[in-house]
């Protein structure tokens, strides 16, 4: 396996009852393994741009047995476009989304936004492009491109990992 959600997700040292969200949810690997830690009586928000992949979020969640992953359409490069309130969230989930990204700055102030004070954030991204698996080249987003935005964005380092065999990870904490 590329990454292990599992393992990645355990970096955020969620507790139950926590709110967590999961921003470019994809298929959701990443919100079902945050949805079994957080219990019943926490939740998961999975955000995803593409509506066609909410349907599999949810038959995936309702497969685990999990009633607390909900998925939400959003666009999570513009301020407010999740819907999600604000300061309301303990930790949030980046995976393999920042190469995707337009602008990562608008994308971290959506992050900022939602995540309360000392809020967590797990980043994991393409190491590099490995014979036409990942992304291109020319999209790779470097780990010191990632601090840089992050640090500027109000956000310390608390973790650096390798988060699978072509990626890399990164724990950050919002500082107020």
């Amino acid at each position: 396996m590329f990454a292990n959600p599992e393992e990645n997700v355990a970096r955020l040292h969620l507790k139950e009852r926590e709110k967590v969200a999961d921003f470019g949810a994809g298929t959701g690997a990443y919100a079902i393994a945050a949805g079994k830690v957080v219990g019943r009586n926490g939740s998961v928000y999975a955000v995803e741009v593409q509506d066609t992949l909410l349907p599999r979020i949810a038959n995936a969640a309702r497969e685990a047995g999990l009633s607390n992953v909900k998925t939400l359409w959003g666009d999570i490069e513009e301020l407010g476009g999740t819907s999600i309130p604000d300061n309301i969230i303990d930790a949030l989930i980046l995976s393999n989304v920042l190469f995707q990204a337009e602008d990562i700055h608008a994308l971290f102030e959506e992050v900022r936004r939602v995540l309360k004070p000392g809020g967590r954030v797990l980043v994991v991204e393409w190491r590099d492009s490995f014979n036409g698996l990942g992304p291109q080249p020319d999209m790779i987003v470097s780990p010191s491109s990632v601090q840089d935005t992050c640090s500027r964005g109000g956000f310390s380092e608390k973790e650096s990992f390798d988060a699978g065999e072509h990626h890399y990870g990164f724990i950050f904490e919002k500082t107020s």
